[in-house]
């Protein structure tokens, strides 16, 4: 199986106009394929190899850029819902009829969506770092968050800061997925995302989180399996947002990860991949 790391990135027309870049690696199977779904400026780069790599262990994993993000072509949606209808155009311009979700972050709201848009396309969900639309206090990220990751000019100290603990061992493994995520390819990186992307991505998050008692609601129709998943010192979108969102859903599971923050899934990619694969699998 090639590696994540050295995967061509390709290119879908579909039928909302709009060039996907998207990458695919592993195998294909009787198995709907695993979709993932992009955090808060996130490119394919963004993805951590390692983590990619361990989940196409025996499936076809799919990454892409939505529209106006990075090589995609188009303006970056300033709603939830409209990122999600954009995602479902991919999705259909691949010939899929039925596909598995990991959504992380801002992904994890869009396969929020998708899942309510489009309950027919998905078969099964994982949502890391997630909370349900109108939760109060979500309305917009804590200050010290935002101005770390928000800032015009990313920087790897504003990443570390908030995807993990400030212990030696967050650090040090901060560093470790520093090392994959931008090391790890040396040719055909993706394009970055702009400065126009990223206010039309917190747009999003903004309005996802306006309050509203009476959204809770619509989680009562994902009627999909859902694997709900969080660190236990996220500060970007806290636990109790993800617990929250797994007593809304029928049928749903969560797993709290300790000593870990908002990068969790690549923190502990190994034994992640393990608790979606043993989920996917049921």
């Amino acid at each position: 199986m090639s590696s994540y790391s050295t995967a061509e990135t390709l290119t879908v027309e579909a039928v909302n106009g709009v060039t996907y870049a998207y990458r695919s690696v592993g195998t294909d199977t009787d198995a709907p394929p695993l979709v993932l779904l992009q955090h808060f400026r996130g490119n394919l780069d963004n993805w951590d190899p390692a983590l990619v790599d361990a989940l196409a262990q025996g499936r076809r994993v799919i990454t892409f850029d939505n529209r106006g993000v990075a090589a995609t072509t188009g303006s970056t949606p300033h709603t939830v819902a409209a990122m999600a209808e954009d995602a479902v155009d991919f999705i259909a311009a691949l010939g899929l009829s039925r596909v598995n979700m990991l959504g992380f972050s801002l992904g994890s709201f869009v396969a929020q969506e998708i899942a309510l848009l489009r309950p027919e396309l998905v078969n099964r969900i994982v949502l890391a770092s997630a909370a349900p639309q109108g939760a109060a206090g979500m309305h917009g990220w804590a200050s010290d968050v935002i101005e770390a990751v928000g800032a015009e000019a990313p920087s790897a100290e504003g990443y570390l800061s908030v995807f993990f603990t400030p212990t030696e061992a967050g650090r040090a493994a901060g560093q470790a997925v520093l090392g994959r995520v931008f090391g790890a390819r040396s040719e055909g990186r993706d394009a970055p995302t702009t400065w126009a992307t990223r206010l039309a991505q917190y747009d999003a998050v903004t309005h996802w989180g306006i309050p509203n008692h009476s959204l809770l609601e619509r989680l009562a129709a994902v009627t999909q399996p859902v694997f709900v998943a969080n660190g236990d010192s996220d500060r970007m979108i806290l636990p109790r947002y993800s617990h929250l969102l797994a007593g809304l859903l029928p049928d749903a599971e969560i797993k709290i990860y300790s000593g870990a923050a908002h990068g969790f899934l690549f923190q502990y990619y190994e034994e992640f991949a393990a608790d979606v694969d043993t989920f996917l699998r049921k």
